[in-house]
This record gives C-alpha cells, structure tokens and sequence, in this order.
C-alpha cells in the first residue's frame, strides 16, 4: 500500500557544517500509518519542502530515505522544482481551493481568475502528475494507494490512467465547498477538480456534511450521478487518547504548567484556545466576543483570563501576516483597556510549543473553538481528553467537530460577537460538576475513532 500527502512524517535541515538533521512529524497521518505495522511494505510518498529536505532526496539518489530518520517507515521524498512547487502549493492549494473550501474570499474583490492564475494552475497540474508518476512507479500490481487532501485533488484520475490496477483512495481533510460556492471557480477547473477526485475508488471526508457537499457539486457541474462509480464514504477522525494523556503529564507540560499559573494568577477561570494564526480558526471574533464579555459582564473583570495561543502559519502569504498582526493588536487593545496593575486579561503566545499548549489544554476551565469554517478542528477533541479539572468546550456549528459534539457543547454562530461573549458568559458559569459530566462525555465522544481506527477504516473499505 501507498500513501500520499504533501508533507510528509519527517523533514531535515541542513546544518552551518553541512550535516543533515532529521525531525519527525506529528498528525493523524503519522500516527495512522504506523498501524499498519512494519510488514505490510508499505511506502509513503511526499514533497521536499525545503532545502535541507531537497538536500535528503539527493543523498538518497531519489530513493528511499534512511529508515532511522522515518521512524522505520519507507518514504519516498519528490525534489520537485521549487518554483512549480510554490505555484502550486501557495499560489493554488493555499491561495484558491483553501479559500473556496473555507469560503474566505471578499467576494466584492475576490477572487481573479486572470492569466497569472492559469499559469500557475499549470503548476499545480504538474505537481500532481509527479506525486501520479511517482506512485505507480513505486505500487505493485492491485496496490491499495490512499492519497491526501485539496493538494492532491488531480492525482487519481492521473494515476488511475497510468495504472488502472490499482485501488486507489482519496481524503478530504479540510470541508467541502457547497455548490453555490464552489462554481466561483472557472467552469473547467471546477470540473478538473471533481473528475480528478472521481478518478478514486472512494472519495472519503471528515464528515457527512462535506461528503454531501461534494456529491451536490458533482451533480451541479457535471451532471446528476456520480459518473465514475466512486463510493462516498466518511471517517471522523478522533484524538488519540494514549499519546496525548501520557505527553500531557511529562515533566516539561508540569514546568509549562506552573509558568502558566503565575502569568494568569490564582484563582482566576481560564478561557482557551489554541490555534494557527490561520485565517478561518477566526481568532480576532474570538478576542472581540471576550472584549464584549469583560464590558458588558464587569462581574468577570480581574477573574478571567483569556490564554490564547496564535502560532503564525503560512507567513509566507501578505494576508497571513496581516491578520497575525491583526490578532496581536487587538490583544494589546484588550490589555490596555481593561488590565490592571495585577491583571492581564489576554495571556497570548504566539511561538508554538506543544508542551505548552498541553498545559494550556489542562488548566482550561472554558475552551473556545469558533472557527468560520473547519474541516474537524482536533483541538475541540484534544481538550476534554486531557483536561485536568474538566472544562466547557464553546464550539462553532461550522467545526466539522460540532457533528459529533454538540450535544455537550455550547455551541456558537462563529460570526455573532455576542452571542459568542453571551456563550463564554454561560460556560463560565457552568458549575464543577456539570463541568466534569460534561467533559467525559465530550471525551468519549472526541475519541470514538482514534488515528490509527480511522486509517485501518479507510484501508479496509478501499480493499472491500
């Protein structure tokens, strides 16, 4: 069997004396993986993103790279040319179908589909056909073949017609757009889109929502049925319990945990989050609707703290970094507003460490997860997993995570300020022991279909 995703579960870097070093990656995909234990041969296929990766693919003469840097897992690392690998990745995958998917787009001004934009959909084509070559050449004869994601989405079709052998998966990990949304892309390109995917045996997605989104624009663009035979499937992906509850209790989440304490003060509610500073997890909403919250409810002044953690992602992108500048900002404002000489209102952190985040996951009393627009969001399931004294998860309806959570959520229109402050109001309130009830349910629920379950899913329906 085969795997393929953009990234894959290690990465290098070149050092000042020209040595590489190896880092594994973390995820569902990784931990998934490494279920299907060592026998199985299977390969994973991903991209060089950067130079120390690039330089790995040359040491290994395009090969297989060194099992001691995997994890023991075989992965195949593609050097594609960084200019086709950009326009791809920035200029279509993150710039065009993230936005369309998560519906972000200032439709008034966006989006522009021009000459620049069919250049480097080119690219974006021609990434693909690498990650197709690249798999037949490396699957045996009736390979079960499970490749990832809105960067992938040509890579069936592609390789279904180099190697009509195999079985081959596609996984939806961020939403699906509605119809109506979907056709802002050219008509071409949308249906390029769908046939691509409909080049898999099964076209697989977080949640039934956005299987049934997908199937509502197969029928919109190319016509009512699903013309290749493609099975629809689902598989929420959950937490996975063991990994998080042993990392959460290492000494470093401890050393994290008492730093926290002393920059919130004792005795005080805690108010969560943690995120990417990734435009659709809707942050600056989230900082307002605490605003409103200490304005309107002065009763909370001085005994909250709103932690939130906002890990730059994508800087690469002018709206990435405008709106990381825009979170910063208007936690300064809150700060300003309202802090006291013994009180910080916003604790927020911005360079990314897990173990801090796990201690964050701990002490939360309230967790806010309001994203516009969310594939699943782990981090709604992480919580309750680990969470010391229990907390009360306010969760958007647009989380994909709200399918399965809702009934113990609190759950939020992740536009309406304040029904958002209102919300956190209610949480806040919530007495210990409902807090407690409430957390093992969402628990359990967070972590019905654990990693590695929701990868052997994936793979037993492909091979049925």
């Amino acid at each position: 069997m085969l795997v393929a995703s953009n990234r894959g579960p290690v990465s290098y870097e070149v050092g000042e004396d020209g040595a590489l070093s190896s880092k594994r990656g973390g995820g569902g995909l990784v931990s998934g993986l490494s279920a299907i234990g060592p026998d199985t041969d299977a390969v994973w296929v991903c991209a060089a993103l950067g130079d120390g990766d690039r330089e790995a693919v040359a040491r290994a003469g395009g090969g297989l790279l060194p099992e001691a840097d995997t994890g023991g897992q075989r992965v195949r690392m593609l050097d594609i040319d960084a200019a086709t690998h950009a326009d791809a990745y920035n200029g279509i995958a993150n710039s065009v179908l993230w936005f369309v998917h998560h519906m972000l787009y200032q439709t008034p001004l966006e989006p522009v589909f021009d000459a620049e934009f069919r250049r480097k959909w080119a690219a974006y084509e021609a990434y693909n056909r690498a990650f197709a070559e690249a798999l037949a050449e490396e699957a045996a004869e009736g390979a079960a073949v499970l490749i990832q994601d809105y960067h992938l989405a040509l890579a069936p079709r592609m390789l279904r017609r180099l190697r009509p052998d195999l079985r081959i998966g596609h996984f939806s990990h961020t939403p699906w757009a509605p119809p109506e949304y979907f056709r802002l892309l050219p008509d071409d390109i949308a249906a390029e889109l769908l046939t691509g995917i409909l080049g898999a045996d099964r076209a697989a997605f977080l949640t039934r929502r956005w299987a049934d989104a997908f199937t509502a624009c197969c029928h919109a663009v190319l016509g009512p049925g699903i013309p290749s035979g493609t099975r629809v499937g689902v598989h929420g992906l959950g937490a996975d319990a063991d990994f998080l509850r042993e990392r959460a209790h290492r000494a470093d989440v401890d050393e994290r945990m008492v730093a926290l304490r002393e920059e919130i003060g004792a005795g005080r509610r805690t108010v969560v989050r943690v995120d990417r500073t990734e435009l659709s997890k809707n942050i600056v909403r989230g900082l307002l609707a605490y605003r409103h919250l200490l304005a309107e409810r002065p009763e909370w002044r001085e005994k909250v703290v709103h932690v939130a953690f906002a890990y730059p992602s994508r800087q690469d992108l002018a709206v990435y970094r405008d709106y990381t500048a825009e979170v910063q900002r208007v936690a300064d404002e809150i700060n300003s507003a309202f802090g006291t000489p013994g009180w910080t209102p916003v604790v927020l952190h911005v360079k990314d460490d897990f173990a801090r985040s796990l201690a964050a996951y701990r002490l939360a009393d309230v967790a806010l997860v309001n994203p516009i627009r969310d594939g699943m969001n782990l981090v709604a399931k992480e919580v309750p997993v680990v969470s010391d004294e229990g907390c009360v998860l306010v969760l958007s309806r647009e989380a994909g995570a709200y399918e399965e959570l809702s009934e113990d959520a609190v759950p939020v229109n992740p536009y309406d300020i304040v029904g958002t402050a209102d919300a956190l109001h209610a949480a806040l309130g919530v007495p210990p022991e409902e807090r407690a009830e409430r957390t093992k349910r969402l628990a359990a629920a967070a972590t019905a279909l654990p990693p590695a379950r929701w990868f052997l899913d994936q793979l037993e329906e492909l091979r049925g």
